[in-house]
């Protein structure tokens, strides 16, 4: 298995980012395989996969770059770069350093991604990054800009679920729920990152991050000593908007609207992740969440910074009986 020795200076100074680059290249990834894993991601890829294939057919030598970077087991190095930290960056700002990576150690990379040759194509051009910018701009004003806004929503109430994790249970716990099945803590400063024989990698006094995508789609990256990056995928529960169905009758008892966020909060959630879940504003989720607060059908509790909302028995009680009902 693969995994880091990670200093307590490194775990310490370890947070979270937000990043669009990273989201459009987990899009591309999830094109790439042309597999969702959830409804709402065959619902993207039946909306954007037919131009995605149009676009590569266009650029044969795009295709072939796509294919080499995304490998079996592992990506180019100048697909991935790991984010800088600090503020915010735009997409603009960030899918530079893929534009501006070094052409001359492209091809080494992709032959590291494939694990053998690559085809004399691509060997033989001059600007395999600046080809890969190019694609990732694509993905990014064609399928992902589109929904930033969502998406963004949905990232940072990740985060939020996540530090709120981190606030009740320590760093252990809070990883081990990152990459379920791939990624753990095996305690005397190890966090396996996955479960494929990499040799150790130490991450003693850089800049630890990590970042959240919708697309189930992660990977691992890192800058010399200095930076290093764990891409996880966002919870099923916020990754696929489209939720657990509202049964009928409690719509009717309840109202559509009202019942969505009710069913929602089986696990502890904040108000802006309900907001990102259910496409509702704040206002009226906050007013949905007195109403249930007031009937006693959830509970209010303070994790760190973040208030949460989840079941009470009675709320529990309500909303199973319903699923019985319907066959849920």
């Amino acid at each position: 298995m693969g995994w880091w020795q990670i200093g307590t200076d490194a775990l310490a100074g370890g947070r979270f980012v937000v990043s669009p680059l990273a989201e459009t290249i987990a899009a591309l990834k999830t094109l790439h395989a042309a597999a969702g894993a959830h409804p709402g991601e065959r619902a993207w890829l039946a909306a954007h996969l037919p131009a995605y294939r149009d676009r590569l057919a266009a650029e044969p030598l795009d295709a072939l770059l796509v294919r080499a970077a995304i490998g079996p087991t592992w990506n180019a190095d100048f697909l991935t770069p790991t984010p800088t930290g600090g503020r915010e960056r735009s997409f603009e700002e960030e899918v530079v350093a893929v534009r501006s990576a070094e052409p001359a150690d492209a091809v080494p990379q992709l032959e590291v991604a494939v694990g053998g040759p690559v085809p004399e194509p691509l060997r033989s051009a001059k600007d395999l990054p600046h080809r890969m910018a190019t694609v990732l701009e694509w993905v990014w004003r064609e399928t992902v800009l589109p929904d930033w806004p969502r998406r963004r929503r949905v990232l940072e109430a990740d985060v939020v679920a996540r530090t709120a994790r981190l606030a009740r249970d320590g760093w252990a716990a809070a990883l081990d729920e990152l990459c379920p099945g791939k990624m753990r803590w095996l305690g005397d400063g190890r966090l396996q990152v996955n479960p494929r024989a990499y040799p150790p990698r130490r991450v003693d006094g850089g800049r630890l991050f990590f970042v959240p995508v919708t697309p189930d789609r992660g990977w691992v990256s890192w800058e010399g000593s200095e930076r290093f990056a764990i891409v996880y995928a966002c919870s099923g529960a916020l990754a696929d908007v489209r939720g657990p169905v509202v049964p009928e009758a409690l719509g009717a008892l309840l109202g559509g609207a009202r019942a969505g966020v009710l069913v929602r909060l089986e696990s502890p959630k904040s108000t802006s992740q309900l907001v990102a879940l259910t496409g509702q504003g704040l206002g009226s989720v906050g007013r949905h969440l007195k109403v249930l607060l007031d009937a006693g059908l959830v509970r209010r509790c303070r994790a760190g910074r973040s208030v949460l909302y989840e079941w009470t028995a009675a709320g529990a009680v309500l909303v199973r009986a319903q699923d019985r009902r319907t066959g849920a």
